[in-house]
């Protein structure tokens, strides 16, 4: 039977936290600021070059929307979930260390998946667990219990097998409306932002989480925001909700761009030669290409996409 800590939305528990000892990244997420780079691999053959820190750097033909720091880099299937677990502990322990906390969200698919080398040495015995806090990019609106939860899948896949406090967990409550789950986990993140447990973004005023970790449909969408959807423009709210989505569940809540797109550090897995097309699209797109909202993903820190060879086929 599945178990279901839950943190209340409404009154969470003030964590006091110190300030910052530093404000410079790991060494391991230094990236190019002019550059679009893609490391590890050719980009004409799509060959591994393990020698090479970093191969065929060329300037962004990104969408214009894309302007953040953005590198690429191709995998062998095997050795992405390794690469993305010292990525993950890198930015936890840069967080930890700065200001005692690290806000991480989640999303489903087979994102969990990749996370799994965080449960093998060095990193399920190092990581400083307890100042964890785990969100939702977005979740379908049925029971925790639901296999198309994702918090299911993450329980199952990993908060049950790390040290992370239950209070931690940020879970929607699954027994209001759709509707009303959106508004009661806004609310939480207003509170947490207030109690600076979630940063706030100078920039914009939205919530700045350390680490959003992103996944995308073969139709290009990512969280629930999907292609052509009036929620695309959504610039006020922090967390929406959904009724009509293209791919069941139909009811789910989602962040909308603006909170997205306000993180200091964002990755992207992007797996499968069926995705291909939709990556394509988003980094080697025209301007003038009707514009996925993959492409629309800009966040005011780094953006790393992790890619297995399939997805990256068609660059």
């Amino acid at each position: 039977m599945i178990q279901t800590p839950f943190r209340s939305l409404t009154n969470p528990t003030q964590v006091l936290l110190p300030p910052s000892s530093s404000s410079s990244s790991p060494s391991s997420l230094r990236f190019s600021s002019t550059l679009f780079s893609f490391r590890g691999f050719s980009l004409s053959s799509v060959t591994p070059k393990h020698k090479s820190p970093l191969l065929s750097p060329l300037k962004s033909s990104m969408a214009e929307s894309q302007k953040s720091n953005a590198v690429v880099e191709v995998f062998e299937k095997e050795e992405l979930p390794v690469s993305l677990a010292k990525y993950v502990a890198d930015v936890s322990n840069k967080f930890t260390t700065e200001r005692g906390a690290f806000t991480v969200c989640l999303s489903g698919g087979s994102l969990i998946s990749y996370l799994r080398k965080l449960l093998e040495p060095p990193y399920v015995d190092s990581l400083e667990w307890s100042k964890w806090h785990v969100f939702w990019v977005d979740e379908r609106v049925v029971p925790k219990t639901h296999e198309d939860s994702n918090y299911k899948l993450a329980y199952d896949g990993l908060l049950s097998k790390v040290p992370i406090p239950a209070g931690n967990v940020y879970a929607i409550n699954d027994a209001l409306s759709a509707e009303g789950a959106a508004e009661d986990y806004e609310t939480c993140l207003r509170q947490l932002v207030k109690n600076g447990v979630i940063a706030s973004s100078s920039v914009t005023g939205f919530p700045k989480f350390d680490l959003m970790l992103l996944g995308m449909g073969p139709d290009g969408h990512v969280a629930s925001l999907f292609p052509g959807h009036p929620l695309l423009k959504e610039n006020k709210k922090w967390v929406t909700f959904i009724k009509d989505s293209p791919k069941p569940p139909p009811e789910r809540i989602t962040f909308t761009f603006p909170v997205i797109n306000s993180s200091a550090y964002t990755a992207l897995v992007v797996t499968g030669a069926g995705k291909s097309d939709a990556v394509h699209s988003a980094l080697r797109g025209s301007q003038n290409s009707p514009k996925l909202p993959v492409a629309m993903v800009s966040p005011e820190g780094e953006l790393k996409w992790f890619l297995d060879k399939g997805a990256a086929s068609k660059l």
